[in-house]
């Protein structure tokens, strides 16, 4: 498998490389413009401005002045669950990051359906023009198959990592082949528990957070594996992922084993 290969995020049209970047790790504007030159375009960055998302609204901001932001997927992702607040706080945002449209509109975190007027919200904000697709993220994984059926989200943010392989069971086999959203995993290092010395069975070294991606990316349901990188030399190790490509039957099966500890 070439992760180069640039995929299409389900119904959206959109061409995402298969590593996603999410903003709350810090890593400096470079990292960031330097993995979207490596075709990791789906970037993911909060309407609730904080400090350590300022890096990546600097690097969006450079790919716009360099005329690059159709290469760009912009998900802007939203705590309010209210549609004014969601409004505020999503027009804000594209002033900061000096445009337009955010090519997905994140809702996030819903345990279960959104309350219609959030979702009415969300799509009046469509029908201005500000958002191009509507997401939802949830740690439910239940709840996808049920939105699933409504065809209102174009893209889901969901958990999958080797500590956590439910989705395998709870959302891929139930989705359409045809039409289907987009799907996006985050957690792949179980917020970093894979990678802990202290977590692994005896005799065992701590995964790699290259490894933990390279093991969603085996999955044919995943469009887009996010990561995140505190600083320049983790997002280059991540990167380091894209020239290697698929991992071996025996290094997926050592993962999951790994993963099964951690989890129990």
């Amino acid at each position: 498998m070439d992760f180069h290969q640039k995929r299409t995020l389900g119904r959206t049209g959109l061409r995402a490389g298969r590593l996603g970047i999410s903003s709350s790790f810090g890593a400096p504007a470079a990292a960031y413009e330097e993995a979207f030159e490596r075709g990791c375009n789906y970037f993911t960055w909060g309407t609730f401005i904080r400090g350590r998302s300022k890096p990546m609204a600097d690097a969006v901001r450079n790919i716009v002045a360099q005329g690059k932001r159709d290469q760009l997927i912009l998900s802007m992702l939203t705590y309010a669950h209210q549609s004014t607040l969601t409004t505020f706080f999503l027009e804000r945002g594209l002033k900061t990051l000096k445009t337009d449209y955010t090519d997905v509109l994140l809702l996030g975190y819903f345990p279960k359906r959104p309350p219609q007027k959030v979702i009415d919200g969300a799509l009046q904000l469509k029908e201005r023009g500000l958002v191009r697709h509507l997401g939802i993220t949830s740690h439910n994984r239940r709840l996808f198959v049920e939105l699933a059926r409504e065809d209102i989200f174009d893209v889901f943010h969901f958990r999958y990592s080797p500590a956590h392989p439910g989705a395998e069971v709870d959302i891929f086999p139930h989705l359409p082949e045809e039409n289907r959203s987009g799907m996006v995993s985050f957690t792949a290092t179980d917020w970093g528990n894979l990678l802990k010395k202290g977590k692994m069975p005896a005799g065992e070294k701590p995964l790699t957070a290259a490894e933990c991606y390279g093991f969603v990316l085996a999955n044919p349901g995943v469009d887009v594996c996010m990561m995140g990188a505190k600083n320049r030399q983790q997002m280059q190790e991540n990167l380091a992922l894209l020239d290697r490509g698929s991992l071996e039957e025996e290094e997926i099966e050592r993962i999951r084993r790994i993963g099964r500890y951690v989890h129990g």
